[in-house]
């Protein structure tokens, strides 16, 4: 059984009813492992709709969280901006409403297109509403029972002026700085260090919860039931621990059911922070595979197993291993072994999967039409002639093939490695042959003046002149490419040369051969 039902079916145990929380800190540019969270939170919310769940999903933006520090992507300008709400700051660009906007808005654009069902929260609009009251009023007035689960779960000493609650200075717009000095319903009063001293309201947004705190607070707000979280917040004596005392002990609410999942790797490069920057956004993934290929690379493996995202090679690699697992769904032949997989692809799809089989072009060989032809335009014509589509192609997979070819286009552009780029040589390029070279070629445009014009039949007579040649089969296979791309090295080559006009090829090769 997939994971995803597995989980819906111990939520099932608790009741019919539920609510998914999921969300993120927008403090930077927001990396490809930020997207395991949302599509792991999915998952299960379609798992238990399938079985009929009453089930609703949230996702909360930290847009009330302070920028903690000038991170080395900012220009020097923020370094003022540290300590106040992401959501009070200015925006990088100047085209959005704030800071937290800025980095979070092309990753809600990203969940939308993986088809990701939820409703987005920020919270600095929830304090400004006066959801967080209450839970704040009951912090505060047990302030005591929460320093002495905190010491007890972490095992860390607090300092005596421990608050529940941190006042934003009405002067300098800072939640870092201001001591809370007393209380007395509904007003905090502080002193900042800044020298300001005043009241905050804990009805409105002047102030805030400690993340820990405010985690378990959120749950009773929210009424959560089920949340996704990194494997670090799972740790003994971590922030999950102490959610569940403070959920029960301090606002009588039981803590919901955990999903705690492994971070993605980049092959290579370990894990990825947003605050760091990042070389794979969540953005750059949704732009080198379609959707339902990123959603299947995470709800292919368990969620206490890591991912190594590898967005160049592996990235063919994985996209082969969609489409042989999507054929495998629609055959309905596959091994009992393979079926939590089937099971992931149908999770995979951002709606229902289609009632047949979509158009399969491999992405290793619209890898080599996007550099041999004109656009999606000339992919299709080329794609056509070889009779590798159906004519006319249906508008729904018009649509995939012209995804995949602008995905492609995006990969070859930022991120697949040179050894897949290459060009074709209009005209011979200028490269000395030797002899055993050139009559290589001489025996090859023999062999292929009959063969049939496909790519395994053009390989299999290049195989065959070049095995038994003196210059080997390497040799022969890299006099092609010499003479096609002037590089030693390119795409798979039957394939390749199957692409290109016949007469080019064989020209090609007797001029070669000369």
């Amino acid at each position: 059984m997939h994971w995803a039902d597995v989980e819906a079916n111990n939520l099932l145990t608790r009741g019919r009813k539920h609510l998914i929380n999921t969300g993120i800190t927008p403090s930077g540019t927001l990396h490809v492992g930020t997207l395991r969270e949302a599509i792991t939170a999915e998952a299960v919310r379609k798992a238990l709709s399938d079985k009929d769940a009453d089930v609703r999903m949230i996702y909360l933006v930290d847009s009330w969280d302070p920028l903690r520090k000038r991170y080395p992507f900012l220009p020097e300008r923020y370094e003022a901006e540290v300590g106040k709400p992401l959501a009070y700051i200015p925006c990088p660009c100047g085209e959005h409403k704030n800071y937290a906007q800025h980095y979070i808005q092309p990753f809600l654009d990203s969940i939308k297109e993986l088809g990701i069902h939820c409703e987005v929260l920020w919270t600095h609009e929830q304090y400004e509403l006066g959801r967080f009251a209450e839970v704040i009023d009951t912090a505060i007035r047990k302030k005591d029972a929460i320093a002495r689960i905190l010491k007890e779960v972490s095992g860390r000493d607090l300092p005596e002026d421990f608050f529940p609650y941190s006042p934003r200075c009405e002067s300098c717009g800072r939640l870092t700085h201001a001591k809370a000095t007393g209380y007395e319903h509904p007003y905090v009063t502080y002193q900042c260090a800044c020298g300001h001293t005043g009241k905050a309201d804990i009805r409105k947004a002047d102030g805030k919860m400690p993340w820990r705190i405010e985690w378990a607070a959120k749950w009773k707000v929210f009424d959560v039931t089920c949340e996704p979280f990194g494997k670090d917040h799972a740790a003994a004596g971590g922030s999950y621990d102490t959610g569940v005392r403070l959920a029960k002990e301090i606002f009588d609410f039981e803590a919901p059911y955990p999903i705690p999942y492994e971070f993605v790797q980049l092959k290579g490069k370990g894990q990825m922070h947003k605050s760091t920057g990042s070389t794979v956004t969540g953005v750059d993934a949704l732009r080198i595979t379609p959707a339902s290929v990123m959603n299947y690379i995470v709800l292919r493996v368990n969620p206490s197993r890591h991912i190594d995202y590898d967005a160049g090679l592996g990235i063919l690699d994985m996209v082969d291993e969609y489409d042989r697992v999507e054929g495998m769904y629609y055959s309905g032949v596959c091994e009992e072994r393979d079926r939590d997989l089937l099971r992931a692809y149908e999770l995979s799809q951002p709606e229902k999967a289609r009632p047949s089989l979509p158009l399969q072009v491999p992405y290793r060989h619209l890898v080599s039409l996007v550099q041999i032809t004109d656009g999606f335009e000339g992919v299709l014509a080329t794609l056509h002639r070889m009779g590798a589509v159906p004519d006319p192609v249906s508008p729904e997979d018009l649509a995939i093939l012209k995804q995949r070819v602008e995905c492609v286009q995006y990969w070859l552009s930022s991120f697949a490695p040179d050894e897949v780029k290459f060009a074709v040589c209009e005209c011979m390029p200028s490269c000395e042959l030797s002899e055993s070279e050139r009559c290589f070629l001489r025996e090859l445009y023999v062999a292929m003046e009959g063969v049939e014009w496909k790519g395994e039949a053009i390989h299999d007579a290049m195989y065959g002149c070049a095995k038994g040649a003196p210059i080997g089969a390497r040799g022969g296979f890299q006099v092609l490419y010499k003479i096609f791309c002037n590089q030693k090295q390119g795409p798979r080559l039957g394939f390749f040369l199957s692409t290109l006009d016949r007469d080019f090829v064989m020209a090609r090769i007797k001029e070669a051969s000369c």
